[in-house]
């Protein structure tokens, strides 16, 4: 059972278990408010999921870490390559673009481009070409190595994206709803890196072009910093709401194994809007 959003008699744990029971898969939720009283939902908060595209914020963060500590220069282009190296045996292998939601970084191959473009459509357009550029750059094991030392613990980066030897040996990224809500917890205080990159990073969060769960039932004058993820039978939502005059919470919604996929995420859609509501009226 989740956790009560109020201390007070309240239907919201009963809808949200509703909600879930409507969706044929498996889903994962983890929502908290950033300030007291505290507000927790958790369910199936340590499960490991397959990551999709919600291990390119471990990435952007792992960018800025480097940046911070005078290793990477944000400022700094690199060179755009569809060519990357199997986590599996070192073979080759190459990006489609018809796979990929942002198609544009193609037209620059074999030329550079900033650092701060290609993490932005990383989170934005969630560019596969731009995140494994990067995921190179800074090295998968320097990301998983802090989101252990961030507490994000289920969270692990293990490769770049579309590696489908490693993904048939299943060595995919993987994440939990807890370790989401624990990294989208540092960047919401400021503490992730710095609170000047906590700031960038809320930005270009904020920007995301994919809003069809966390933020799609919600009022338009809530902002919601997050990014989306999926791949077959797979839809996840996770970030920082901030609501006018009211809480700011992290909300993880995970899922796989969807059979409607469409069902499935508005399932989902409806019940960020009944943890926001539980939250408002809180």
């Amino acid at each position: 059972m989740p956790v009560l959003l109020r201390s007070s008699p309240s239907p919201v744990p009963q809808t949200i278990d509703s909600i879930l029971n409507s969706v044929d898969g498996e889903c994962a939720v983890a929502a908290r408010s950033l300030s007291p009283p505290e507000r927790t939902v958790l369910i199936n908060e340590h499960t490991p999921f397959h990551a999709a595209s919600t291990m390119k914020v471990p990435v952007m963060m792992e960018c800025y870490r480097q940046a911070h500590e005078g290793r990477l220069d944000l400022n700094d282009s690199l060179r755009v390559d569809n060519s990357f190296q199997s986590i599996v045996d070192g073979s080759r292998y190459a990006l489609d673009p018809a796979d990929d939601s942002h198609e544009a970084l193609y037209h620059h191959l074999e030329a550079p481009r900033p650092i701060r473009e290609l993490m932005r459509v990383m989170i934005t357009d969630s560019s596969n070409l731009a995140t494994n550029l990067l995921v190179e750059t800074v090295g998968p094991e320097n990301v998983t190595r802090t989101m252990q030392k961030l507490g994000a613990d289920g969270i692990q980066v293990r490769r770049g994206v579309e590696d489908l030897k490693a993904f048939q040996q299943d060595l995919n990224n993987t994440v939990t709803a807890h370790g989401l809500l624990v990294l989208f917890e540092h960047i919401a205080r400021g503490t992730a890196v710095s609170e000047d990159a906590c700031a960038e990073m809320i930005e270009i969060l904020n920007a995301q072009k994919h809003t069809d769960m966390i933020p799609a039932r919600l009022p338009d004058a809530v902002e919601v910093a997050h990014k989306t993820g999926w791949i077959t039978g797979v839809r996840h939502d996770a970030g920082i709401i901030f609501v006018p005059d009211g809480p700011t919470y992290v909300l993880v919604l995970l899922s796989r194994d969807l059979s409607d996929v469409p069902a499935g995420v508005d399932a989902l859609a409806r019940l960020s809007r009944v943890v926001y509501d539980g939250l408002e009226g809180s």
